[in-house]
């Protein structure tokens, strides 16, 4: 048992936060492009991938019983084990008559699973560390979990991609990709069930599930007495709205053939545009914005965050009515717009600290990501018929107009000056 004690956080924290990050972004973005490629129209795979959001709309409803049933440790290597499930049941179903209809159910086990997995990492996290290791690994955590984004973004669309190429056919190609991502996701629950310690802390607790239910009561009730409570559910459903809708059309835009208004890339080019440069560009953007706000407060930073996820969206109307061949000038047209995009993120989620503070503070932020979530979920589902029914270039010059709900909701709330300054 001091063996387990005494292994490092840098044995677990930073797999455990890779494997976290793979599931969302399999889910989110590995989806969408396999369905373009498989066929579908973009209303179907708007209105499917985005319904994938919810098991993170309605997370905290779920969380109390992770709390209540068995340990943090152990939901977080039988949840990894049902993604890696889950991911062999998508590529095995892409083969079959049915194959929208069983990947869909597998996506959606997968999501319920990474929503779980979210909730018992993060947990055990905080109950393998000690405040000062928190704090000392958050870092490395979120790298990782970056590093996921990249790898699912990025890296296995471009071997899809590849494999689309090898093989000459579209489905072999995914099924082959995902069956490899669930053997990598498998190792990796296996390591973890060695790996991860055991901590006192995570121990079996003897709880009524009558006071957890009363307690989630309370703090559902509580969250929505909030002061200013209507003004923030706007701005959390609202502010990230033209991005939302982006989200989902981005890549099925370029992969669209130019025939047809979009820019004829392949799946490889897509996974180094979107899943590389772009979650670079995202990342510095976050990065940027971060320092900003800890020098100058949320408050006077917040204007030049709405218009930095707002104005860069005029990249894609350029994209869309110039369709370029340069493949340099679209890899710099994504990374602005990501860029600031991950800029101007940033006020989102210090807002969301912003107004979780007081008592229940953990639970009310977590009530605030499931309007994030729904935020992006609602916006996405409309996109693609959208789309599909005004045309690439049309979508993109409305995108921009409805940045004005963005500069909307940021006008009705209210921060303290000194939120966010470091002391």
């Amino acid at each position: 048992m001091k063996n387990v004690v005494r292994r490092s956080p840098w044995a677990w924290v930073p797999s455990l936060y890779f494997a976290e990050g793979i599931p969302y972004v399999v889910v989110m973005s590995i989806a969408t492009v396999m369905y373009k490629r498989l066929g579908l129209t973009n209303t179907e795979i708007a209105l499917y991938t985005s319904w994938l959001y919810l098991p993170w709309v309605i997370k905290p409803f779920w969380s109390p019983l992770v709390d209540l049933v068995s340990t943090k440790r152990w939901w977080v290597v039988a949840m990894q084990l049902l993604v890696g499930a889950s991911l062999g049941g998508v590529a095995f179903t892409l083969h079959l008559p049915a194959a929208v209809q069983g990947s869909l159910a597998f996506f959606w086990l997968m999501a319920f699973s990474s929503a779980t997995h979210d909730i018992a990492a993060d947990g055990y996290y905080m109950l393998a560390l000690d405040s000062h290791k928190q704090s000392l690994y958050v870092g490395i955590r979120s790298t990782f979990y970056r590093l996921a984004t990249i790898a699912g973004q990025g890296v296995l669309i471009m071997v899809a991609g590849a494999l689309e190429v090898y093989t000459k056919e579209v489905t072999y190609a995914w099924s082959l990709t995902l069956y490899l991502t669930a053997g990598l996701f498998l190792a990796l629950c296996l390591y973890h069930q060695f790996i991860l310690p055991r901590p006192a802390a995570d121990s079996l607790r003897k709880v009524e599930p009558r006071h957890i239910v009363q307690q989630f009561a309370d703090t559902f009730v509580s969250f929505f007495r909030k002061p200013g409570i209507l003004t923030a559910v706007l701005f959390m459903l609202f502010y990230r709205f033209p991005e939302a809708m982006l989200t989902k059309i981005c890549p099925l835009f370029m992969l669209e053939a130019k025939g047809t208004g979009g820019l004829g890339l392949s799946t490889s080019e897509l996974g180094f545009v979107q899943g590389t440069v772009g979650v670079i560009g995202l990342t510095i953007g976050g990065i940027v914005g971060g320092i900003a706000a800890a020098k100058g407060g949320l408050r006077r930073w917040l204007w030049p965050m709405v218009w930095s996820i707002s104005l860069p969206n005029v990249v894609y109307i350029y994209l869309s009515y110039f369709q370029p061949d340069n493949f340099f000038i679209i890899n710099a047209c994504v990374f602005v717009e990501q860029f600031g995009y991950g800029f101007g993120f940033t006020a989102y989620m210090l807002y969301l600290i912003y107004f979780s503070r007081g008592s229940n503070q953990t639970a009310h932020y977590a009530l605030c990501t499931a309007f994030m979530a729904a935020g992006m979920m609602f916006p996405g589902m409309i996109a693609g018929w959208l789309q599909e029914q005004i045309g690439y270039l049309n979508f993109f010059n409305l995108v921009l107009v409805l940045c004005l709900m963005t500069v909307g909701v940021a006008k009705l709330i209210k921060i303290d000056p000194k939120f966010g300054i470091k002391e």
